[in-house]
C-alpha cells in the first residue's frame, strides 16, 4: 500500500486548496464524533441526575451544533475528495490511453482489444476511490480513533486498557484477510477483462456470428466467463465480510471486560454513571472507525491489484524508436537493400533488394504470405528490418521521426477504416479540414457522385465502420482520404478489391494522373490493376524472384506467368 500512495503522491501537490478544505471537513467529523461521546457525561450527570436547569437549555444547542458540524464536515470532505479522485483518474486514463497508442503494432496484434478497454476503463475506475475517497476515509477514521482513544484514556486509563487490549490481537487475522482479498481482486479483474474481450469480439464479428447461427454458442462462451467473474466476486465478498465478525467478536470480549470492571467501579462509587456512560459511548464509537479501517484496507487491495495491472501496461515501451530528423523536402528514390524481416522464428522477408523512383508505379504481386504486405509494413515502420536498410534518397528511414515518416505516406488497405463522423472529417482525417480539398479528393476517388446523394453531402455522418455505405463506397472514401493527404508515397494494398470494373478502371486512371508527383506502390491480386505499372516485383516465399514490366515478366518469369494465367482463368 505504501508503494501505491508513493506512486500517486506527486499528484496531490496540484490540489493543495482542495486538500485543505477536505481536511477541514475531516477534522469537523472527527471532533464532532468525539464531542458527541463527551456530551453524554453532562447529559446524564448534570441534567438527569443533578437536575441542572441551565444545562437543560444548553445541551440541545450543543447537540445540534455537533451534528451540524459533523454533517457539514462530511459534505465538504465528500465533495473535494471526489474532485481530487475524479481528476486524478482523468489524468491517469489520458496518460494510459496516450501510452497505449504509442506502442508497437505488434503489441496490439498480441493483446486483445477487450483487455485494453478493461484496463483503461474498469481498472482505472477501481483506483479512483483509493487515490482520494479511501485515503480521506483512512485519515478521517484514524483521526477519529486518535480523538476517541484520548477521550477513553482521559475518562479511565484502567478501563481503556481492557477496552483496547484486543486491538493488537486483530492485526494478524485482518492481515491474512487483506492478502487473500488482493489475490481475489486480481483474479476478479482478470476475469472482468475476459468478459470485456468476449463482448468486444462478439460485437465486432456479429455478421459472421449471425451468418453461421452461432448466437447460442457465443452466449454460452460469454456465460462461462460471466460465471467465473461471479464466483470470484462472491469469494471476495465472503473474504471482505469476514472482517466484521472478527471485529465484533473481539469487540464483544473487550466490552464484556469493560462492563464488568467499570460496573464494579460505578457500584463502588469510584465512577459516576455519566462518566461510565461517556466512556462506553466513546468505546462503542471507537470500534466503528476501527471496523471501517479494516474494511477500507481490504478495499484498498482491490485498487492495488488494479494498479499493478495498469503499471504492467505502463512498463511496456515501444521498440520502434523515432528518429530525430523532423523534415524531408522530397523523396526522389526509395532503396531496399538486403532487407530481411523475422516475426519471431518466421522469416517473412529474405534479402530483398528493390528500387522505386519518383513518378513510378511499383507493383508487388505474389501468393498470399509471400511477403508483399511485410515489405510495406517495413516502409511505414510498423516493424523494423531484422537486417539490411531502407533509404529515402540518402536518408535511412530510421533517422526520420515517425511523425515525419508517416506524414509523407498514405496507405489504403483492403480493410477499410471508417470513423463515426462526417464524410469530410473521414476524408480529412489527421489533416486540417478544407471542404474544397475534400471535394477534389472525392472526385479523384470517383466517390463524389454518390456522396452528393447523401442527405447532407460531405457533411453527412457515417455510421460506425461505415455500415450505411456499400463496401465499394467505403473503399473509395478510403482512397479519397489517401489522396487528400497529398503524400510523397502512396500505397494501395488491394485497394481496388471491392470496386467494380468501371470504378477500378477510373481509379487506375487516377493513379496514372497522380503518379508523377510521388512514388506509388500497388499490391494486387487482380493483375489487371497493375498492367501499366512501371515495374512489377514478383514475390515468392519472402523473396523477390523477378522484377520487370508486365511484358518482360510474361516472356521470362514462370512464377508471374502462373499468377497471370490463374488470374485469367
Amino acid at each position: 500500500m505504501r508503494d501505491f500512495f508513493k506512486q500517486y503522491s506527486p499528484f496531490y501537490k496540484n490540489y493543495i486548496l482542495q486538500i485543505f478544505y477536505a481536511f477541514i471537513g475531516i477534522l469537523l467529523v472527527a471532533l464532532a464524533t468525539a464531542g458527541t461521546a463527551y456530551a453524554i457525561q453532562p447529559l446524564l450527570d448534570d441534567i438527569f441526575i443533578n437536575k441542572n436547569i441551565q444545562m437543560l437549555y444548553i445541551m440541545p444547542i450543543i447537540v445540534v451544533a455537533l451534528y451540524a458540524a459533523k454533517g457539514f464536515g462530511r459534505y465538504i470532505q465528500a465533495y473535494f475528495v471526489s474532485y481530487i479522485g475524479q481528476d486524478i483518474t482523468r489524468i491517469v486514463r489520458d496518460r494510459l490511453f496516450s501510452h497505449v497508442l504509442k506502442l508497437d503494432l505488434q503489441f496490439f496484434q498480441k493483446t486483445h482489444s477487450g483487455e485494453l478497454v478493461s484496463r483503461i476503463v474498469n481498472d482505472i475506475n477501481r483506483i479512483q476511490s483509493a487515490v482520494s475517497g479511501y485515503l480521506a476515509e483512512i485519515i478521517r477514521e484514524s483521526l477519529t480513533i486518535v480523538v476517541l482513544v484520548a477521550l477513553v484514556i482521559y475518562r479511565s486509563p484502567e478501563l481503556a486498557f481492557y477496552g483496547l487490549v484486543v486491538l493488537p490481537l486483530a492485526v494478524y487475522p485482518l492481515s491474512l484477510l487483506a492478502k487473500r482479498m488482493k489475490k481475489l481482486s486480481f483474479k476478479s479483474q482478470e476475469s472482468n477483462s475476459d468478459i470485456t474481450s468476449s463482448l468486444t469480439e462478439s460485437f465486432n464479428n456479429i455478421e459472421i456470428i449471425k451468418a453461421n447461427n452461432t448466437e447460442n454458442i457465443e452466449a454460452k462462451k460469454f456465460s462461462v466467463f460471466n460465471m467465473i467473474f461471479f464466483k470470484y466476486n462472491m469469494k471476495a465478498v465472503k473474504t471482505n465480510e469476514l472482517t466484521s465478525p472478527v471485529m465484533e467478536i473481539l469487540g464483544a470480549i473487550a466490552f464484556g471486560a469493560v462492563i464488568f470492571v467499570g460496573g464494579t467501579h460505578v457500584v463502588n462509587g469510584e465512577l459516576t454513571t455519566g462518566e461510565f456512560s461517556s466512556f462506553i459511548a466513546a468505546l462503542f464509537m471507537l470500534y466503528t472507525p476501527i471496523k471501517r479501517l479494516s474494511t477500507l484496507y481490504n478495499k484498498m487491495q482491490d485498487a492495488i491489484a488494479a494498479n499493478e495491472r495498469i503499471n504492467s501496461i505502463f512498463s511496456i515501451n515501444p521498440t520502434i524508436i523515432s528518429g530525430n530528423l523532423e523534415k524531408i523536402d522530397d523523396i526522389k528514390e526509395i532503396n531496399f537493400t538486403n532487407v530481411s524481416l523475422k516475426y519471431g522464428e518466421l522469416e517473412a522477408l529474405k534479402g530483398i533488394n528493390l528500387n522505386a523512383k519518383k513518378g513510378e508505379i511499383v507493383a508487388l504481386v505474389g501468393d498470399s504470405g509471400g511477403g508483399k504486405s511485410s515489405l510495406i509494413n517495413l516502409l511505414i515502420r510498423f516493424y523494423d528490418v531484422t537486417s539490411g536498410e531502407i533509404k529515402f534518397d540518402d536518408t535511412n528511414i530510421k533517422d526520420l521521426s515517425l511523425k515525419t515518416l508517416r506524414e509523407n505516406i498514405s496507405v489504403v488497405t483492403q480493410r477499410v477504416y471508417i470513423f463515426n463522423d462526417t464524410v469530410a472529417a473521414n476524408v480529412a482525417y489527421g489533416e486540417e479540414l478544407d471542404d474544397i480539398r475534400v471535394v477534389e479528393a472525392l472526385k479523384k476517388a470517383h466517390a463524389y457522385e454518390f456522396i452528393l446523394q447523401l442527405k447532407h453531402g460531405i457533411h453527412a455522418v457515417l455510421d460506425e465502420f461505415g455500415s450505411n455505405l456499400s463496401g465499394g463506397q467505403r473503399q473509395r472514401i478510403a482512397i479519397a482520404r489517401a489522396l487528400y493527404k497529398n503524400p510523397k508515397i502512396l500505397i494501395l494494398d488491394e485497394a481496388t478489391s471491392a470496386l467494380d470494373n468501371k470504378s477500378e478502371s477510373v481509379i487506375s486512371e487516377v493513379i496514372e494522373e497522380v503518379k508523377k508527383d510521388r512514388i506509388t506502390f500497388v499490391i494486387a491480386h487482380r493483375l489487371s490493376t497493375i498492367k501499366n505499372a512501371s515495374k512489377i516485383a514478383v514475390f515468392k516465399a519472402g523473396e523477390i524472384v523477378d522484377t520487370g514490366t508486365q511484358d518482360e515478366l510474361l516472356s521470362r518469369c514462370e512464377e508471374y506467368q502462373r499468377l497471370y494465367n490463374s488470374a485469367n482463368i
